[in-house]
């Protein structure tokens, strides 16, 4: 099978992308906001001679190179917003926005993007592609439950037969990228518990329906209870992240909130979490009287990625960037909304290396985030190659 290359195609952008990423960089947009973004890369998808058209309202975009009808549809997908944080990066491209910064690496995921698309229709025009690579640049990930139902609602994963993208990894050296079969990002779900009960004075609890005992034991119980009512094979976690109640140490109040997230790898847990916890919150508080309100939203599934998908995203890693540049990467019990992209059609996701070798490691969401930008062009290989082994495979 003759495969065609594509990085020394993508190389020639490479001055280029760089530029964009830090154009992209310095104007974050939040999600549903990303007017300015959907411009630049609408603009030089045009420029290129290729065909953008936006999304519904405005923000996001999607565009196809190749024929309609011939071969198989291949999807490649990037997140255009960014993250309400304030930008510590210290580069000259640092944000211009107060309090919104691409900290969560969306703007290398653009730009790689871009990159694999302009290297694709500098393909086509030389040698006709044997099917159709449909670009996707979404909205809003970062907004749960995700831009990525938009992409749905709109029809562009109708005819597509595999999906792929990637995600930023900071614990990743520059020029390596992870993959695995399977579930490679968690369900995430938000859980917020409201209970309300008679106050009273302290030195009389037993007067009272003692709300913020009946927290602490939300706290510590449902977590435990659930390690007995789900498979642990499932990597279910539930765990607290703000807890309020009271204003004074003598006085048990009336009315407290503990939120926090749940998250597991089971696609079928997913389904049934939310009675289970529900109904865990309100056996535990039923011993102290207390009233117990569950507001459990749904966010994402797991990211589950294709065993075909990843074969081929592997042959192509090797291909195109090298022998070496392949890892086994672990799940993580992050959310992504590319998972109801890969609930629609089989696909795979990857993690992209973005650490410098023997530099720091800045993590996803802090705001001195920071990559090493070599990894654009590697990205943008890997986009464009995956694509194209997909399109000539059998």
């Amino acid at each position: 099978m003759n495969i065609p290359e594509v990085a020394p195609l993508v190389a020639a952008y490479a001055d280029e992308l760089i530029d964009v990423r830090r154009d992209i960089h310095a104007h974050p947009e939040l999600g549903f906001q990303e007017m300015r973004t959907t411009g630049l890369v609408f603009d030089r998808l045009a420029k290129a001679g290729l065909n953008p058209q936006r999304l519904s309202g405005g923000t996001g975009l999607w565009c196809d190179i190749g024929p309609a009808g011939a071969g198989r549809t291949v999807a490649l997908r990037a997140d255009l917003d960014a993250l309400p944080l304030p930008d510590r990066c210290e580069r000259p491209w640092a944000s211009t926005h107060e309090n919104a910064a691409h900290a969560c690496g969306h703007d290398v995921h653009t730009t790689a993007l871009l990159g694999a698309a302009l290297a694709l229709a500098d393909l086509h025009e030389r040698s006709p592609l044997p099917g159709r690579v449909r670009l996707i640049f979404q909205p809003a990930e970062e907004k749960m439950p995700g831009g990525a139902l938009k992409v749905l609602g709109e029809g562009l994963l109708d005819g597509v037969t595999r999906a792929y993208g990637l995600h930023c990894d900071p614990r990743t050296d520059v020029g390596r990228i992870g993959s695995r079969v399977g579930p490679i990002t968690a369900a995430a779900d938000h859980v917020s518990v409201t209970l309300t009960g008679q106050g009273g004075h302290t030195s009389r609890p037993h007067l009272t329906q003692d709300v913020v005992f009946a927290l602490a034991a939300v706290v510590t119980g449902v977590p435990a209870a659930l390690s007995r009512r789900v498979d642990p094979r499932a990597g279910a976690s539930m765990v607290w992240g703000r807890v309020n109640s009271g204003v004074a140490m003598n006085a048990i109040p009336s009315s407290g909130e503990v939120a926090g997230t749940f998250r597991c790898l089971d696609s079928a847990v997913w389904t049934i979490a939310g009675s289970i916890i529900t109904d865990t919150i309100q056996q535990v508080v039923q011993p102290y009287g207390v009233r117990a309100e569950v507001d459990y939203k749904r966010g994402v599934p797991p990211t589950v990625n294709d065993a075909d998908a990843v074969a081929l995203a592997e042959a192509a890693v090797l291909a195109e960037i090298g022998e070496g540049a392949l890892e086994l990467t672990p799940q993580s019990l992050g959310g992504e909304d590319f998972a109801w992209i890969l609930e629609k059609v089989p696909g795979a996701m990857v993690r992209l290396g973005t650490r410098t070798p023997g530099g720091a490691t800045y993590d996803l969401h802090r705001p001195d985030f920071d990559v090493d930008e070599r990894a654009i062009g590697i990205g943008a290989t890997f986009l464009a190659a995956t694509a194209v082994r997909d399109l000539f495979s059998d």
